[in-house]
């Protein structure tokens, strides 16, 4: 059984897209429906990115863009309608073209782990609509982050099926 780290552990990570659950994500059984789980961790990987120079309008900007390649999504806790969740990241590597993170979506209200999503993601030139190499101040920034991360007192536990290639 893996054992992902706990609210407590994760909890002083930085919090983004900060919100409470809305009604209309809401599905018949009365919690976050799963479509909006991936949207979410997605929405909080970006705000992230930022921090490592990627700003959220860079396909506007620069013709760069971070495209998805594989999702692995792991359910833990409900979050229903109301709670107040976050999401955190953690960059697990980066190749020259592509990047390996983790996001826990958290139930603030409940103070658990919502959610696990493990995340690769390529950087796209938007001129060619093809993977390139990360810019260089871009592989410098998210190197830093994830030598900083691999520093964190827990384990960063995979899925063990997504890879960098």
């Amino acid at each position: 059984m893996t054992t992902h780290p706990t609210y407590d552990q994760l909890i002083d990570l930085p919090a983004y897209v900060e919100q409470p659950v809305p009604m209309p994500f809401e599905d018949i059984n009365g919690h976050l429906n799963v479509r909006h789980y991936v949207g979410i961790a997605s929405e909080g990987l970006d705000e992230s990115l930022v921090e490592v120079g990627i700003p959220q309008m860079w396909p506007l900007t620069h013709q760069q863009a971070c495209f998805t390649a594989e999702h692995h999504v792991t359910y833990l806790n409900e979050l229903r309608t109301g709670d107040t969740m976050s999401a955190r990241v953690r960059l697990l590597g980066r190749s020259e073209r592509a990047a390996h993170a983790l996001v826990y979506l958290l139930d603030e209200t409940e103070r658990e782990v919502a959610c696990v999503v493990e995340e690769i993601f390529l950087h796209i030139d938007l001129s060619t609509r093809r993977t390139a190499p990360w810019p260089a101040e871009v592989a410098e920034k998210m190197d830093a982050r994830i030598a900083e991360h691999a520093g964190l007192p827990f384990a960063a536990h995979t899925s063990g099926s997504l890879a960098l290639r």
